[in-house]
């Protein structure tokens, strides 16, 4: 009888790793496109900046502040609602409720559509907000050109981001890998003729970013009405739509407060690193930081999408144990991802300036930041993973407040403390936003051990039968 015991306790442990080790396959096959699918689209403006570099420091200057405050001011906040997709076409799609998904996404575009015009309207008086800040002239004219020939971008960028939404909370990622690799192949052309053979400039390099993006949601919506993988989910118009506004509306709100509380936390401590002591050399090296943070962001957010996609799917089908799962699985992956590449990280840590730069200064400040740089790509992984799963459950609004506390209550001031009045300079700042980070995370975790998972898929389940009279 014990051997017999045994036994069972041994098939159980095989039986777990197995559920496990498909789980990880599930997640893999959704996380590994959307790497190549992030990076293509956010090398659509790397590109565009580095042609626009050619042109000369006004130019730069002019196009590299109206790109900050364009992602600030409108791509970020679109970006940030279209994570309410993720939530409900994901949960809608896991309960069998198809045509939800459908209205949903319909109802998103519009939404999302409307949201574009005050934006576009900020975007054309970009040269005002900047002379009321205090920048040169000449670099605000040039960054209202940018930022007005960049507005034709924004409503594809809108519907891009959640016909991507749309496919991901299905699983279908490799319409979207292969339309952006294209997309991404075509842009550079494009971008080369409008900024120099036909003469436009720096409005030549936000036109193409709006062509591509254009032609990367055409791809997309062509897919999408063409394929049998979305005929009973197909994006059609009902008398629904108007309603499910009220319900995308009330995730996206949470949802683009989340993202973008986070997002525009660097983007504050790089303008105040301007401040400080030898301010090109401080503003470059947390430059440096962000740009080597967010290349290796792709990887945990796409981890995180598809732990979203995951969760999303099983709370919708009522299956909380298989949630549990699905985290458990992603953060095995995020764990690996992050050790291997902190330690590439670190152990390169002596030449990773010589990338950006051949002053010897630079790269001894990039060496001695490097390892708090470490930490903070550790604490991100674990976030975005974990905001990923914030998504796919639908409490948004308690990661908003989350990230509020974090980055405004604890990162900032922390780093205005550590770099003016401890005089730690850039490596006091970023230490700060790593505090920050570190409390995100640590308050992210928090909530996912405690959340009950048994009644978020029974809010899932309701949510998605409403009116029909099974609850």
């Amino acid at each position: 009888m014990m051997e017999e015991g045994l036994l069972s306790t041994a098939e159980v442990r095989r039986g777990w790793a197995v559920v496990v080790a498909e789980e990880v396959k599930k997640t893999c096959y959704i996380a590994l496109p959307m790497v190549v699918v992030t990076v293509s689209q956010n090398l659509l403006r790397v590109a565009s900046m580095s042609m626009v570099g050619h042109l000369g420091e006004v130019e730069l200057a002019g196009t590299a502040i109206a790109n900050s405050l364009t992602n600030v001011t409108g791509f970020s906040l679109l970006f940030g609602m279209a994570g309410a997709l993720e939530t409900l076409c994901g949960q809608a799609y896991g309960a069998g409720q198809y045509k939800k998904v459908g209205t949903y996404t319909y109802a998103a575009i519009i939404s999302l559509l409307f949201v574009c015009l005050p934006i576009s309207i900020m975007w054309i008086y970009m040269d005002k907000l900047l002379l009321i800040l205090g920048q040169d002239p000449l670099i605000s004219a040039e960054a209202r050109k940018y930022s007005v020939w960049l507005i034709p971008a924004l409503f594809p960028y809108a519907i891009l981001q959640l016909l991507m939404r749309y496919l991901q909370s299905q699983s279908i990622v490799l319409p979207m890998l292969w339309s952006s690799v294209v997309v991404l192949v075509v842009h550079v052309p494009i971008c080369w003729s409008l900024v120099f053979w036909f003469g436009f400039e720096g409005a030549g390099a936000a036109l193409a970013i709006g062509a591509s993006y254009t032609l990367n949601a055409i791809l997309l919506g062509v897919y999408v009405y063409r394929s049998k993988s979305c005929e009973n989910t197909r994006v059609t118009y009902s008398g629904d739509v108007f309603p499910s506004m009220k319900e995308f509306f009330r995730f996206a709100i949470p949802s683009a407060i989340m993202v973008c509380l986070e997002w525009w936390s660097y983007e504050i401590v790089v303008l105040l690193s301007g401040l400080l002591p030898n301010p090109k050399l401080e503003t470059s090296v947390l430059s440096i930081c962000l740009t080597v943070g967010a290349l290796h962001y792709y990887i945990p957010y796409s981890l995180g999408a598809a732990a979203c996609t995951r969760v999303a799917n099983v709370l919708g089908a009522g299956n909380p144990k298989a949630a549990k799962t699905a985290i458990l699985a992603v953060s095995m992956l995020g764990a690996v991802e992050v050790t291997i590449a902190s330690t590439i990280l670190f152990c390169s840590r002596s030449v990773l300036g010589y990338a950006f730069g051949n002053e010897k200064e630079l790269v001894e400040y990039v060496s001695n930041i490097t390892v708090l740089l470490c930490f903070s790509i550790f604490a991100d992984t674990i976030a975005a993973i974990i905001s990923g799963v914030a998504r796919g459950s639908g409490w948004q609004h308690i990661g908003a407040y989350i990230n509020l506390g974090s980055y405004y209550i604890v990162g900032i001031p922390v780093a205005l403390v550590l770099g003016f009045v401890v005089h730690l300079n850039g490596e006091g700042m970023w230490g700060g936003l790593m505090s920050g980070a570190v409390v995100q995370c640590v308050l992210l975790t928090l909530v996912t051990c405690l959340t009950n998972w048994e009644k978020q898929a029974t809010k899932a389940r309701e949510r998605m039968f409403e009116g029909a009279g099974i609850f």
